[in-house]
Parts: C-alpha cells; structure tokens; sequence
C-alpha cells in the first residue's frame, strides 16, 4: 500500500460523509510516498514494511537508513537539512489547511440538515454532537506529528463513527416527521418522509463533497511546497546506492 505523505489532511472532509473518499495531496499535488513520515524533535523518521530501506532518518543534514549512517558530499548534506527544514515548515500549514476544512465540513453539514427541518429539540442535540466531533478532530490534526495517525483506514472508521451518530438522529426526527403526517392524513407527505430518511446517507455524500470542492484551492497552494521537497531529495542516495524516493511527485 502508497501511503499518502501528510495524510491528514485528508480530515478536511472527514465530516462529509458518509465514506468520503476526502481530498488529498496525491489527488490535488500529484504527490505520494511509500513512506509514513514521523516528525521526532529533533528529526525526521520515514518508515515503510517494505521494500529497504525500511527506515530512514534526518537530521541537521546527516542521514542514517535501516540504522547506518550515510557518508555524504557537503551538496547534499545542504539540501537534506534545507528539506528537513521545509517539511517542519509545511506541516502547520497542512494543519492549518485540515483545521480549515473541518469548520467547511460543519458548515456544509450544518447547511444540508437545516434542509430537513428538524424539531428544535433534534437540531439541538445534531449541534451539540457536530461540534463535539469538530472540537476532537481539530485536537487530533494539531496534535498529530505522523502520519501514522491517518491512514486510510483509521480515517474511514473514524468517518464512520460520526456518521453512525449523526445520520440517524437526523433519519429518526424525519421518521417522527412522517409519523405525524400520516395520523394528520397527509398519506403523501409520509411516505416522502420516509423514503427520504432511507435515503438520507446515500443523498448527503454527493452534496457534501460538493461544498468541500471549496477547500481545494488551499490544498493546491501547498503543492509548490510538496514540489520543492520532491526537488531536494532528488539524487541523494542511501547506504545501498540507492536513492531515496521519500517522495514522487507526478507530472
């Protein structure tokens, strides 16, 4: 499996769902890596289960992979501390890019279940659950120093935990809803109701990754960036003569 560096981004339509396949820099910068990256305090860890090198690690310019170190010329000693230093750059923006896309997915989200015309006491409770979700995935994206932390399927259960909690609060009020049109005998306005709510999940996907078309200017003004890192690791080599390839980036 090609993890995809800095994957949470990705979060930035976590919300959206239900299983969104979210924007990502692979989709948007053309951007990928068989690697997971850990940003260390004072390095940076590329890991992958296979092929070698299984593990590599930069630090002020020195390079180390599968725990030997790697003899290198002063050019490259230069663009491997230049590209630690970018990458540390990048990731706030990234989180910043992923916090963004949170508050668009409430809003979007927001918006598509005003259109249902819940009772007061739902809307209520959808809006105390919607931002609770919002406040824990905002700490999770400003807290997460690897990307560990959001592949693909971690990001999918998390997605569906939260429509698990939200979509049927909504699917039960509109269910209320169609109840108490058929005891006022408006046989039509149920069953409307009722295939509405059946199809509530399926109906809210489309929509919603539709408002979070928004968010992709800001995932492509990081693109340069993820460009520049692809530029500067290019030719260094590793202990087996090999380069590196921590990141490719497609034309």
């Amino acid at each position: 499996m090609r993890h995809r560096l800095f994957h949470f981004v990705a979060l930035s339509t976590l919300l959206a769902l239900p299983c969104a396949h979210a924007q990502d820099l692979a989709g948007t910068c053309h951007a990928s890596s068989s690697y997971d990256v850990t940003l260390r305090p004072d390095s940076l860890l590329f890991d992958r289960a296979m092929p070698a090198p299984f593990h590599v690690e930069i630090q002020h310019g020195t390079l180390r992979t599968d725990g030997a170190n790697v003899r290198l010329s002063a050019e490259d000693q230069d663009r491997l501390a230049l590209f630690e230093r970018e990458l540390r750059a990048l990731a706030p923006r990234a989180r910043h890019v992923a916090q963004n896309g949170v508050d668009m997915a409430v809003q979007a989200m927001r918006a598509e279940a005003s259109s249902v015309g819940m009772s007061d006491e739902t809307r209520a409770e959808f809006e105390r659950r919607l931002n609770a979700h919002a406040v824990e995935i905002k700490q999770r994206i400003a807290t997460s120093q690897s990307t560990h932390d959001w592949q693909g399927d971690a990001t999918d259960q998390y997605a569906n935990q939260i429509a698990a909690d939200l979509v049927p609060l909504i699917a039960g009020d509109m269910g209320q809803q169609a109840v108490n049109a058929a005891l006022s005998g408006d046989m039509q306005a149920a069953s409307d109701l009722r295939d509405r709510a059946g199809t509530l999940a399926s109906q809210l996907e489309p929509h919603l990754q539709r408002r979070m078309q928004a968010l992709r200017p800001q995932i492509e003004a990081l693109c340069p960036s993820i460009r520049q890192l692809a530029d500067l690791q290019q030719d260094v080599r590793g202990s087996n003569g090999q380069p590196l390839n921590l990141l490719q980036v497609d034309p």
